[in-house]
């Protein structure tokens, strides 16, 4: 697989190996997460389930910060303690990403549980003159680190010149950044220089060495984290071990809402309860997938809306996959095959997530053509719903299985109604329609047979 590298600003190939170490900066838990950090998640999702596909052992970090400046505020605010609040929002944070179809991370840090592996990761940089003690904490020397900019490609002293950094005296240079905050303001803990908190960059820098190892495959987050909290973490921790930090860098396109980054200031945050609510899990997903994963995608209904026409077709997919019953001979697999092959050509070259849903929506659209013309054989079905499986499992897109009993349940009812019918009781077949509009289940009427499929609901659709 090559992926697009932001340090080397190149395509790097991800060495195939047994295992893949990938740690992802997750969310910091002051309040809901939003579809911005939906579609970072879901894309990382996807690549891990696709390397899992093709046999590979994923080790998958995924941090939560969980102190913060934003916490102690809510905390504050609400008179609650800060371990409250981020409690309440890393609990909030499964509840939407476990209906995403989000596969749990190998390991979730705390930035709360590794202060001691923090602390001793600052006494190194001290100890190595990298870092220094000040009157309102520990500072990492940014002129110790001569590459400091290579990942956001930012020279020192256009950093210098441009800098809006807040003035603070006892910094021995405007650019230095906090590994460890001094305060009297709860949460604290105690360390051999005063009591207080870590910095933010530090965490990820400590959490990603102690689970991944120095050098590990992948660096990931959302491309609003390159500067400055990836370029820190890079500066901290290659200054810590002398060794190169990451392999690749990968970072992910921000969602906007009509052309505007999302902010709490501006309020145009769009939670992922509120989403999931509204278009549910599988809607979101295809939408958060539709684009290169690296560009900027555009948030708005109308998008949403054509993504929910596409599931439906996928639903009828399926259902004329398990409902195929004809005996017909005629069998071709070589453009399902050619189809399974672009799809992963796909994400082999730079995770083009856009050009592999092209390929499975080829595949849905071949499948729903031979439905309508009877060209669809048991044979055939088995084949194309096994590539199908493999597609969708990837995608983490999910129909949801039926007990046998209520498949029963909905095929007498079908047969009801076409015996009804054949009588000409157009108004007692009328009702046993109205009963399986009820159940979300929707009829498709062939030249010979009636087949069924059950709709996932979907609230914005009404």
């Amino acid at each position: 697989m090559n992926i697009q590298d932001t340090l080397s600003n190149q395509v790097q190939k991800l060495e195939n190996s047994k295992k893949i170490k990938i740690y992802l900066c997750g969310v910091t838990v002051y309040d809901e997460s939003h579809i911005g950090h939906a579609r970072t998640i879901i894309v990382f999702d996807v690549l891990r389930k696709y390397l899992e596909s093709k046999g590979i052992d994923v080790e998958f970090v995924q941090n939560f910060t969980d102190v913060d400046d934003k916490i102690i505020n809510r905390a504050q605010n609400e008179n609650l303690s800060a371990e409250e609040i981020s409690n309440r929002y890393i609990q909030n944070y499964f509840r939407d990403f476990d209906r995403l179809n989000i596969k749990r991370a190998t390991n979730y840090p705390k930035a709360t549980e590794h202060i001691e592996d923090i602390i001793e990761f600052v006494e190194k940089l001290i100890e190595k003159e990298i870092a220094y003690v000040s009157k309102n904490g520990v500072y990492f020397s940014v002129s110790k680190f001569p590459e400091y900019g290579k990942l956001s490609k930012k020279k020192i002293d256009e950093l210098e010149s441009g800098s809006r950094i807040q003035v603070d005296e006892t910094k021995k240079d405007p650019l230095d950044f906090a590994v460890w905050k001094f305060s009297d303001v709860e949460p604290v803990w105690s360390s051999p220089w005063g009591n207080g908190r870590p910095g933010w960059h530090i965490e990820c820098s400590v959490m990603s060495k102690k689970y991944l190892g120095e050098n590990f495959d992948i660096h990931g987050g959302g491309r609003d984290l390159i500067f400055p909290h990836h370029e820190n973490e890079i500066a901290q921790s290659e200054s810590h071990t002398d060794n190169q930090f990451a392999k690749i860098w990968m970072h992910v396109g921000m969602v906007t809402i009509t052309g505007e980054k999302m902010s709490k200031s501006l309020g145009n945050t769009k939670s992922i309860k509120h989403v999931l609510e509204n278009w549910g899990p599988n809607v979101i997903r295809l939408f958060c997938l539709s684009g290169h994963y690296s560009k900027v995608i555009d948030y708005s209904e109308e998008m949403l809306k054509e993504n929910l026409i596409k599931w439906r077709q996928v639903e009828t997919c399926y259902y004329e996959l398990i409902h195929a019953e004809s005996e017909n001979h005629e069998k071709n697999t070589k453009d399902i095959e050619k189809i399974g092959i672009e799809f992963d050509k796909s994400l082999e070259s730079d995770f083009n997530t856009h050009l592999a849903l092209s390929a499975f929506f080829q595949l849905v659209k071949e499948t729903n053509r031979l439905a309508a013309e009877e060209k669809l054989t048991k044979e055939l079905a088995q084949i194309i719903k096994k590539e199908f499986e493999r597609m969708t499992n990837i995608l983490g897109l999910n129909i949801p299985e039926m007990t046998q009993d209520k498949k029963h349940e909905i095929d007498n009812l079908i047969q009801n109604r076409e015996r009804l019918r054949k009588e000409k009781q157009f108004e007692d077949a009328d009702k046993i329609r109205g009963q399986l509009n009820e159940m979300n289940i929707e009829l498709i009427d062939h030249k010979e047979r009636t087949v069924w499929m059950k709709k996932e609901k979907i609230k914005s659709e009404n």
